[in-house]
């Protein structure tokens, strides 16, 4: 199995609340330099996970547009900021043992996001994600565990 824990990209640091807050040209740019990584490397997609941060949903739905992903958006109300790591683990692993699916791609946000490939790679260090930079895990749902594969970040690019 496959799992994309992927970080929304640039968002407007001031103005409206958290929860609202929007991508910026940046981010929007951003993102489709990981779309186009997506496709390029022919990562095939089989499910969205999205936080319903509104950043998170701007993500979502331009990485879709510049990636070719032929798949809805799954809104999740607990993949925010703030979210818990061993929930969300958990969540996964209910969507790999009840859903035939082989690869999910989720959009949150930090510090969540570190925290959660660190919880599937069972690993003490979080790593720190750039803005729209994803994570490719191959992940083992038997053993609960992963193995990082890479994070590619849209400068890298």
């Amino acid at each position: 199995m496959q799992l994309f824990v992927m970080r929304h990209g640039q968002a407007n640091p001031f103005g409206k609340a958290d929860a609202e807050r929007a991508l910026t040209k940046c981010g929007f740019d951003e993102v489709d330099k990981i779309g186009q990584w997506l496709a390029i490397a022919n990562h095939k997609i089989d499910k969205v996970l999205v936080s319903p941060y509104m950043r998170a949903q701007q993500t979502a739905k331009q990485l879709i547009k510049s990636s070719g992903i032929k798949v809805p958006l799954n809104t999740i109300d607990f993949i925010t900021p703030e979210g818990n790591a061993a929930q969300v683990h958990d969540y996964i692993d209910g969507v790999f043992a009840s859903e035939e699916v082989e690869r999910v791609l989720i959009v949150s946000h930090m510090p969540l996001v570190s925290y959660l490939v660190a919880e599937l790679i069972k690993e003490q260090n979080a790593p720190i994600f750039q803005t729209a930079a994803i994570a490719h895990i191959e992940y083992d749902p038997s053993t609960m565990k992963g193995r990082l594969i890479q994070i590619m970040s849209p400068n890298e690019l």
